[in-house]
């Protein structure tokens, strides 16, 4: 009985990167494209239809970060697995991209073998993450905790996705595309955001997240 096909789908701003990944892995019969996507709000949609299980992911995306995408996918599906490329080794990335869950990271000039035995071992579940990596980075998370504004703490995940989108300058009916949530519902949680931070105005709190956010 031959072995179930691993389910691949492919998130990059540039048509030509996915031709050449779909070429690349079309090579392999253990492996399938299942979808392809070229901005974050793409990737999350199609990952939510196609349930890949691993996802190739450019860090970087016309309309935001690829890292806050896999945040997203694996917080609805954490059986799916997220390899982040990236054109150059940059060590907020990394951090970021191991909080939001990545399985492994890998430079875009990565050899096409390495590619397809990294996706074969992340849908096996093993991590392409070295140990003293990881483990510097959670040591700055659980620093980052212990430095971390109480208010700020106090917000559920979904509020801050919410507070993000909002800090982007965006309406309450651009965040409901977003994140597929009604725009009432994103007025409720626009509300409560602001009750919890002890601001008045979506002004402030784009400010205040201007102080907070990490450059990817």
């Amino acid at each position: 009985m031959a072995e179930p096909q691993i389910r691949v789908m492919l998130v990059d701003d540039h048509e030509v990167v996915r031709e050449g990944l779909r070429t690349l892995i079309g090579r392999h019969k253990d492996m399938l494209v299942v979808g392809e996507a070229g901005t974050t709000a793409e990737a999350i949609e199609t990952a939510a239809r196609a349930k890949p299980d691993v996802i190739v992911m450019d860090i970087r995306l016309p309309d935001g970060s690829g890292v806050e995408a896999c945040r997203t996918i694996r917080e609805a599906r954490p059986e799916t697995k997220v390899i982040m490329l990236t054109s150059y080794a940059d060590d907020e990335a990394l951090f970021a991209s191991i909080v939001a869950g990545a399985a492994g990271y890998l430079l875009k000039q990565t050899r096409g073998q390495a590619l397809i035995d990294a996706i074969s071992a992340v849908a096996q579940g093993r991590s392409l993450l070295d140990p003293d990596v990881t483990g510097k980075v959670l040591e700055r998370v659980r620093k980052g905790r212990g430095d971390e504004d109480p208010a700020f703490a106090s917000l559920t995940d979904q509020e801050r996705k919410v507070l993000e989108q909002l800090a982007e300058g965006k309406t309450n009916r651009e965040i409901g595309e977003v994140l597929f949530l009604s725009e009432k519902t994103v007025k409720n949680y626009v509300s409560r955001i602001l009750d919890k931070l002890g601001l008045a105005r979506r002004a402030e709190a784009a400010a205040y997240m201007a102080k907070r956010r990490p450059r990817y």
